[in-house]
């Protein structure tokens, strides 16, 4: 299953395990990502809240938790290879995993159709 938020940040969810990225829409306006400060393992997070931050030649933007959860896995290429965001968003340059604690806040996010319609 895969949401979006209305700040840009999108989740693909299989089970209790969510994959949280950037979208392609917020990475066209960022710019060049240039550095990141991604969350630590085993921090938690609440819906909404800052989880990392991203700096592009444009500007430095807050990443929001699309879910609460711990953080359990980062994306590691990243730190040697931002252009993994700036050339695929919504794929490889994922940025961390959270396992859900609460699973029904999924149901607040947008589906893809109301994302688009958002643009």
């Amino acid at each position: 299953m895969l949401k979006f938020t209305d700040s840009h940040e999108w989740i693909q969810v299989d089970g209790d395990i969510g994959v949280v990225g950037i979208t392609t829409h917020a990475q066209k306006e960022l710019g060049e990502i240039v550095y990141l400060e991604l969350p630590s393992i085993g921090k938690r997070v609440a819906m909404g809240e800052e989880a990392c931050v991203l700096e592009s030649t444009k500007a430095a933007a807050d990443i929001y938790s699309p879910a609460s959860g711990e953080v359990i896995a980062i994306n590691t290429e990243l730190k040697e290879t931002t252009e993994k965001v700036n050339q695929e968003p919504q794929k490889s340059g994922w940025l961390f995993k959270l396992k859900l604690s609460h699973p029904h806040e999924l149901e607040e996010l947008l589906d893809e159709t109301e994302y688009s319609a958002l643009l």
